[in-house]
């Protein structure tokens, strides 16, 4: 809706003070959108004292000087829902990059803008609703077939009160075309504006039921995430957060992904850039970057706008869900974004928390996490939103506040670990510390699709608790004062380890792996155990069990296409090697 400017609209510049610009005779409201300066850069109000009013401005704001003027649009920070998201690059603000590249070359120039959603591409749709129809606020009134993985359905704005449909029309059209009337004159289009702070409304939560497939063995196995559900990936530097991030990225059964690289490096995002449109999705076989939104906004970008750029992916993630769909959305890292808050507060002369973090870092971190969730939409449709986030602690010290307030709200915690990375086990999330408050509700689903995998489960984690037990007594006294009942135990969860919990990220067949390998995988590795046991009761030595042959056989069949054969050869050739029926 256009604002009238009128000369209380219209203020200047009294002080520049970094990304931190104060206004004075400026009407104005907590988060609406200003254009500062000639160059018109973009800001948003975060404070007002008196007759100054602070803005917090997301591009570069060197050489803007007092008495400039700043004007006041009267509208929140708001991104455009509508088709031509799916396989969008934007930045913090939703301005689409490519775009942006085309206008200015590599370099973007300040104050340049640009629609998030293409004003000239047509459109196919499809209405669902017919003339004389009684609609409301996000309920669904057609399809457009945005990409070969992603039927876009157009929803009524979440405002709209129930109003009865006079004209829908059917064919291409732009965005911006008016595609249905209703009696009270409302023209609907193909998209809407919503403010990125203000959740979108659902009609109830749902209990998260339903476990998010990763692909990732550890994780499915072990600390499960549900669909709807919230986790931490916290870590320090060379761990493999991002990584991690990526592969998930790729590889959850998720309808639609919306990945935040909040504050990285320039070259993690062009990894992400240059892979998406080159990666297969395992269930269709068609690029991933059709069901991806992408909001890039690396660590050269200004510090400011990362404070913006995780509440333009959530509100994207929540417009998705709102169709019916599963979303997962990746934040990469919540800590750089901690950081903008910190850098902004400072600006703003507030009185520092704990490491000079804003008081509110907690209630930040919390609202953001409490917008995921699993819900019942206003269309009646089912849709959830996940998210996981990377945390960056300086030094991997998961005492530091972004860390603590995180796994406050977090029901998952995927905790990497420096040591495991540089021994070489990937993903490096330390199975000791880590831990998931889903298990017990997706329990249901995993043993329903795949008899007594919560029982494996189990097992393996008591295994793996029972290693790092007598790993202690080993450090002291050595593995040969061991009996050998605990001997073949620590033999066992070295194929957990090193067989099961590693997998390879950048390998073509180990990068994914279906609940099915998984549980096949388990069942396998249990098998394993009761061979060992079995043998060392039947007078075998310890030494001929953990050097039996057949065991490197073992460890490389996951690498293959026909791993069901190849485990069962290699599992053959241990019995026989052991003398066991």
């Amino acid at each position: 809706m256009a604002v009238e400017k009128t000369e209380k609209m219209v203020g200047e510049i009294y002080r520049v003070t970094g990304p931190l610009v104060v206004a004075e005779g400026l009407k104005a409201r907590m988060y609406d959108v200003c254009k500062v300066g000639e160059e018109g850069l973009m800001g948003e109000v975060v404070a007002l004292r008196g007759d100054k009013v602070l803005i917090q401005v997301y591009e570069d704001t060197s050489g803007i000087k007092p008495g400039e003027k700043v004007v006041n649009t009267g509208e929140p920070l708001s991104v455009e829902l509508g088709p031509g998201l799916m396989g969008s690059i934007y930045d913090g603000v939703q301005r689409p990059l490519p775009v942006l590249k085309e206008m200015a070359g590599d370099f973007i120039t300040r104050g340049l803008e640009a629609p998030a959603l293409d004003r000239k591409k047509k459109w196919d749709f499809v209405p669902k609703v017919k003339k004389g129809d009684k609609i409301k606020g996000g309920q669904i009134l057609g399809e457009v077939q945005e990409t070969s993985m992603f039927l876009h359905k157009i929803l009524v704005p979440p405002w709209v009160p129930e109003r009865t449909v006079v004209e829908i029309y059917e064919g291409k059209f732009t965005v911006e075309d008016t595609v249905a009337v209703l009696d009270d004159g409302t023209e609907l289009k193909l998209y809407h504006r919503w403010p990125v702070r203000i959740p979108r409304p659902y009609v109830e939560k749902l209990p998260p039921e339903v476990p998010l497939i990763t692909g990732q063995r550890i994780l499915d196995c072990l600390f499960p995430l549900a669909k709807g559900g919230t986790a931490a990936i916290p870590g320090g530097f060379g761990t493999g957060k991002t990584v991690t991030q990526h592969q998930l990225a790729k590889w959850t059964d998720a309808h639609a992904v919306v990945y935040i690289g909040c504050g990285e490096r320039g070259n993690e995002m062009t990894e992400i850039l240059e892979e998406f449109p080159e990666l297969l999705d395992p269930r269709t076989g068609k690029p991933l970057m059709d069901r991806a939104v992408l909001v890039a906004n690396t660590s050269n970008m200004p510090v400011a706008a990362r404070e913006a750029s995780v509440y333009t992916g959530i509100t994207i993630a929540e417009y998705i869900r709102d169709m019916g769909y599963d979303v997962a959305l990746q934040a990469d890292s919540t800590s750089r974004w901690a950081e903008a808050m910190r850098e902004m507060s400072g600006r703003l002369e507030e009185m520092p928390g704990e490491e000079g973090y804003p008081a509110y870092l907690a209630a930040r971190i919390a609202e953001f996490y409490e917008r995921a969730g699993r819900v019942r939409t206003l269309c009646g449709e089912i849709g959830s939103v996940s998210v996981i986030g990377a945390v960056s602690p300086p030094g991997g010290d998961f005492s530091e506040p972004v860390t603590q307030n995180t796994l406050r709200v977090v029901k998952v915690f995927w905790a990497l670990d420096s040591k495991l990375a540089a021994r070489r086990h990937f993903p490096a999330i330390n199975w000791l510390i880590s831990y998931s408050l889903y298990a017990d509700t997706v329990k249901d689903w995993f043993d329903s699709k795949f008899p007594g995998w919560s029982e494996l489960r189990r097992w393996m984690m008591e295994v793996l608790q029972e290693e790092a037990n007598l790993m202690e007594i080993v450090m002291l006294v050595g593995k040969d004062a061991l009996p050998d009942t605990q001997r073949v135990l620590l033999e066992v969860a070295r194929y957990i380890r090193d067989v099961f919990l590693c997998q390879y990220a950048y390998h073509e067949i180990d990068t994914y792996c279906a609940p099915e390998k998984t549980y096949f995988m388990m069942k396998k590795i249990k098998e394993l155990n009761d061979i060992f046991y079995k043998a060392l009761e039947a007078g075998r030595t310890i030494e001929e069990i953990e050097n039996v042959p057949g065991r490197e056989d073992f460890a490389k069949a996951k690498l293959v296409e026909n791993y069901e054969e190849e485990f069962e050869k290699a599992i053959k050739k241990m019995k026989e090697a052991l003398g066991v029926a």
